[in-house]
């Protein structure tokens, strides 16, 4: 494993990390839902509604990063899916689980 790719895993393995704790403290928070009654619990009840998409949203994002580990180990991460060129390394540095190159995302073309 050469040291970019093994720098690469450290930080995407990191960021999965800090994303699992922070999934475990959504997850916490919204163990308990918030009263519905009749003009109580309004803000608390937004809140935890938020909390919910948010931790749905979390989720996705450590999935992407699960399977971009997994390229990574396979030897195709960086690799657009769709037509087989390098993915530039500024888009993976904020996009680390794209699977596609960035004219393949401007055409529409995805998977």
């Amino acid at each position: 494993m050469g040291q970019a790719v093994s720098d690469r895993s450290v930080i995407l393995q990191h960021e999965l990390e800090e994303l699992r704790a922070q999934i475990a403290a959504l997850e916490k928070a919204a163990e308990e839902k918030p009263d519905y009654g009749l003009g109580q619990g309004a803000p608390a009840v937004t809140c935890w509604e938020v909390d919910r998409a948010l931790l749905q949203r979390l989720k996705g994002r450590a999935e992407k990063l699960e399977r971009a580990l997994s390229r990574l180990g396979q030897g195709t991460y960086g690799i657009c899916v769709k037509c087989g060129r390098p993915i530039h390394p500024d888009r993976l540095a904020v996009l680390p689980g794209t699977r596609v190159c960035i004219h393949c995302a401007q055409s529409g073309e995805r998977t």
